[in-house]
C-alpha cells in the first residue's frame, strides 16, 4: 500500500459515502480512540461488498485495516461504531470481525445508511446479531467489553456467561466508573461512548465507539449491544486507559466518566443516544447486618426485562461477598421488599443456606433473579419497578435442618378441638429440636378419617397456592405479585389438613371446598386452563417458624369422631 493522505480528525460536517458507489480497492480511514480520549486514523482498504450477509437486504462491507496500532492489536472489543470515511464522506461502522486468531485486521463495516434508519425510526428492527461463514472463520459483532467495577474475577466466572451470550464481554478491574469526573472533550465520531448497566457502589458498563453525531443525537456501535429494541440507559463518555493486544481477546481498557443523555434504541444498525435525556434506573439497597456491624451498599441497576434479572443477580451476589465473614457454611436471614409502581410490594424473606451446589450467595442472589424474573415474566402488562431493599442479616453456619419425625398429641379429635402436633428437625451439625404447633380442626369438620399433611414451605405452596403453569393466557401482574406475597417463608413448618372436598385453583388464588354444583360451572374455565380443579381441599391450620431452612415432609391420619 502507497502512503494514502487523510486528516488526523474526522470532518467537522458529516456528509454521507452512498453503497452504490463502494468498490473493491477505494482507500478511506477510520477513526477510534486507542489510547485517551483523542480518536486516531486508521488506514481502511475496501474489499468488497456482502450481499445480504447481516440479513435480507443488508448488506455488510468488507475491509482491511493498516497502519501501527490495527495491526498490532487486530480488531478490538471497543471498536464497534468507529467511523469509516471515503473522500471525508462518511460510509459506515466498523461492526464485525473475522474469527478469533484472525492473522490479519480484517472486519465488516455497517453501511451508514442502514445506521440513520435508526436515527429516523424508519424500518428499525430490533437486534439481529449477524454471523456468517467466510473461509471456514464466522463473521461475527465486535464485541463490546462490559467493564465491571467493584466485581471479583468469582462473579465474572460463576455469572459471565449470561453476558456474554449478548455479545457483551464481561471484565473485572480493569477499568472503572466515575460519574463525577468531567470530560471537557466533546463527543465526536470515533469517541468512546458507554451505556451504563450498573452505577454507584457497583458498576457495570457496556463500551463502543460514536459513529455519527448531531446537535441532539449520535449513532455508535454499528451493531445491537443488547439486541432488545427500545431501552433507557444513562449514557457517558469514556476515557480509553489502554487498548489490551490478544490474539484470543483483545479489549479497550475503560473508566467511564460524566453523563451526557441516554440511549433509547438499540437496533440491529446500531445503537442511539440523545443527549440530555435522563434514562430511569431502579434504586438499590443492600444492608448487610454482621453482629453489631451493618454495611449498606447503593446502586442503580437499568430497568429492562431481560437484563434487569441478571444484572440485580451478579449485583446482589457481589454485595455479599464484600463481607469479611464470608465462609462457605455462611448461611443469611433476608428481609426487604422490591416495590413496583401501581402494585403491592413484593415481600423478600427467608433464610438462605448454603447446599451441595451453592454457596448462601449463589442462592440468595438466585433467590432475588427469581423475584425479578417473575415480574418480568409477565406477557399482560409493563412493570415499572421503583425500587428494591433488601437487609441480609450474617449467619455463621449451614442453617438447614431436616424433617425427621411428627406425632400427634392425640389421634382421635372432635371438630372444632384443639391438639399439638410436635414436629422433630435436625439441624446440620446440630442436636435434633422439638417443634409444637398447636392446630384447631375447623368447626363443621366432619367425621371420618382425613390425613394431615406436615411439611416444609415448598410443600405447603403445592398444596395451598395456585400455580400458573399450564395456563394458556395472560397472567395480570396483580396476580403473579400475590402468589409470590402468599408463598411460605422457607424457615417454617407447616401444617395442612387434607378435606374431601374438591378445590378450585387460579392464579387469582385458592377456593376450598366447592360445591358439586359450582364444580359443573366452572368447568368451561377448566377447559381453558384459567383454573384447576382438585379433589381435595387443603386447609393450612398451624405453622412455626424454626429459623433454619426447612426440608421435609410427613404424612399422618387423623381421626375426626
Amino acid at each position: 500500500m502507497h502512503p494514502f493522505p487523510y486528516s488526523a480528525m474526522p470532518p467537522a460536517v458529516t456528509t454521507f459515502f452512498p453503497l452504490s458507489e463502494v468498490r473493491r480497492g477505494i482507500r478511506g480511514v477510520a477513526y477510534t480512540v486507542f489510547e485517551g480520549v483523542t480518536p486516531e486514523p486508521m488506514e481502511v482498504e475496501i474489499l468488497g461488498i456482502m450481499k445480504n450477509s447481516r440479513g435480507p437486504g443488508q448488506d455488510m462491507i468488507l475491509g482491511r485495516l493498516h497502519g501501527t496500532k490495527p495491526e498490532y492489536t487486530g480488531v478490538v472489543a471497543g471498536m464497534s461504531g468507529s467511523p469509516v470515511y471515503v473522500d471525508g464522506k462518511l460510509l459506515g461502522a466498523l461492526s464485525f470481525r473475522i474469527g478469533q486468531f484472525s492473522k490479519e485486521p480484517i472486519c465488516g463495516i455497517t453501511p451508514i445508511a442502514d445506521m440513520l434508519e435508526v436515527r429516523d425510526g424508519a424500518g428499525v428492527s430490533a437486534g439481529n446479531k449477524a454471523s456468517v461463514t467466510a473461509t471456514g472463520q464466522a463473521i461475527a459483532p465486535i464485541e463490546t467489553p462490559l467493564v465491571l467495577g467493584g466485581f471479583s474475577q468469582e462473579a465474572i466466572d460463576r455469572f459471565g456467561d449470561r453476558f456474554r451470550a449478548l455479545g457483551l464481554t464481561p471484565v473485572a478491574g480493569l477499568g472503572g466508573s466515575d460519574s463525577t469526573v468531567a470530560q471537557p472533550e466533546p463527543i465526536i465520531p470515533g469517541s468512546a461512548i458507554s451505556a451504563i448497566l450498573v452505577r454507584g457502589d457497583l458498576s457495570m458498563a457496556g463500551t463502543c465507539t460514536v459513529t455519527y453525531v448531531d446537535p441532539a443525537r449520535l449513532l455508535a456501535c454499528g451493531h445491537p449491544i443488547t439486541q432488545f429494541g427500545k431501552v433507557s440507559m444513562p449514557m457517558t463518555k469514556a476515557t480509553v486507559l489502554a487498548t489490551l493486544p490478544s490474539p484470543m481477546n483483545a479489549f479497550k481498557i475503560i473508566t467511564t466518566t460524566e453523563t451526557v443523555g441516554a440511549f433509547t434504541e438499540d437496533r440491529n444498525a446500531a445503537i442511539l443516544g440523545r443527549f440530555g435525556l435522563q434514562a430511569r434506573m431502579i434504586p438499590v439497597e443492600v444492608a448487610i447486618n454482621t453482629g453489631s456491624l451493618t454495611k449498606k451498599y447503593h446502586f442503580e441497576v437499568l430497568d429492562n426485562r431481560d437484563l434487569t434479572p441478571s444484572a440485580m443477580l451478579v449485583s446482589v451476589f457481589q454485595s455479599l461477598q464484600q463481607t469479611n465473614v464470608a465462609a462457605a457454611e455462611l448461611s443469611f436471614r433476608l428481609s426487604g421488599e422490591l416495590t413496583v409502581e401501581d402494585q403491592p410490594a413484593v415481600r423478600l424473606a427467608g433464610v438462605i443456606a448454603p447446599n451441595e451446589f451453592n454457596s448462601a450467595a449463589i442462592n440468595t442472589a438466585l433467590y432475588i433473579n427469581d423475584r425479578f424474573g417473575r415480574i418480568y415474566a409477565n406477557s399482560a402488562e409493563q412493570p415499572i419497578v421503583t425500587g428494591m431493599k433488601l437487609s441480609v442479616d450474617t449467619v455463621d453456619e449451614g442453617r438447614t435442618a431436616t424433617l425427621e419425625q411428627v406425632r400427634l398429641s392425640k389421634s382421635e379429635v372432635h371438630a372444632g378441638e384443639t391438639l399439638t402436633v410436635e414436629a422433630t428437625i435436625h439441624p446440620y451439625r446440630a442436636p435434633a429440636q422439638t417443634l409444637r404447633i398447636p392446630i384447631t380442626i375447623p368447626a363443621g369438620t366432619p367425621p371420618g378419617e382425613l390425613r394431615l399433611v406436615t411439611g416444609d414451605a415448598a410443600v405447603a405452596d403445592h398444596l395451598t397456592l395456585p400455580s400458573a403453569s399450564g395456563t394458556n393466557h395472560p397472567v395480570a401482574l396483580r396476580d403473579i405479585i400475590g402468589q409470590m406475597n402468599r408463598s411460605h417463608p422457607n424457615d417454617g413448618v407447616y401444617v395442612a389438613l387434607l378435606l374431601h372436598d374438591a378445590q378450585s385453583v387460579s392464579e387469582g388464588g385458592t377456593l376450598g371446598q366447592v360445591p358439586l354444583s359450582m364444580i359443573n360451572v366452572l368447568e368451561p374455565q377448566k377447559a381453558e386452563q384459567r383454573i384447576q380443579l382438585t379433589g381435595e381441599t387443603a386447609a393450612e391450620i398451624g405453622s412455626i417458624h424454626s429459623g433454619y431452612a426447612v426440608n421435609g415432609s410427613q404424612v399422618l391420619t387423623l381421626h375426626v369422631k
